[in-house]
């Protein structure tokens, strides 16, 4: 197992070929899919042939940012994935925290422990200046876990169709609030609160 990162119950290792059946059962469920996609689910077909390459394509691509799956340390069970990686377009010292978990392990504080692991990574070892993360706003269970992991509001904005489409292959404003937040927190943000 290629281990990217470890914490207290995680492992956060790189994505392999074998984890199509991961995937798909992660996106498979509608309630994991609901503030994504607005409940629909991911083919196998894409999960396999598109996502998972795009994931894998990270570790060329940069070194140390990427798609981490998160591992249960205690029973080897996949929970789900995190990433931290430059959006396209974005400067790499400003990279986007990103998860998506099993509903079974939701409010047990993996979210939280992922992601401030993966902060201190960003800071500590990556380059990383500034880390952010996006939600709709109306995901309140995901805004928590930027709150929790140190991360504070820098903005609320309308995501336009358009962006609607690119980001989620969704056109529809009717499926969503394309009412949007971005969280942030700074390196030295990020040193105060150690202290």
């Amino acid at each position: 197992m290629d281990v990217f990162l470890e914490t207290e119950r995680l492992l956060l290792r790189r994505f392999t070929h074998d984890d199509v059946d991961n995937l798909y059962n992660l996106d498979g469920d509608p309630e994991v899919m609901r503030y994504i996609t607005g409940g629909a689910t991911t083919p196998r077909e894409e999960i396999e042939h598109v996502d998972l390459p795009a994931f894998m394509s990270y570790y060329d691509r940069f070194d140390g940012y990427g798609f981490w799956a998160a591992i249960d340390k205690s029973t080897d069970r996949f929970l789900g994935w995190f990433h931290l990686r430059p959006q396209e377009g974005d400067p790499v010292d400003q990279p986007e925290l990103g998860y998506r978990l099993r509903r079974e392990v939701w409010g047990m504080g993996y979210g939280t422990e992922g992601a401030r692991a993966l902060i201190r990574k960003g800071f500590t070892d990556l380059g990383a200046e500034r880390v952010v993360a996006m939600a709709f706003r109306d995901n309140l269970a995901s805004r928590r876990v930027m709150e929790k992991s140190g991360m504070t509001l820098a903005r609320a904005f309308r995501l336009t169709p358009d962006q609607l489409e690119e980001m989620l292959g969704v056109a529809s404003l009717e499926l969503f609030d394309a009412e949007a937040v971005e969280y942030a927190i700074t390196k030295i943000e990020w040193e105060a609160q150690l202290h």
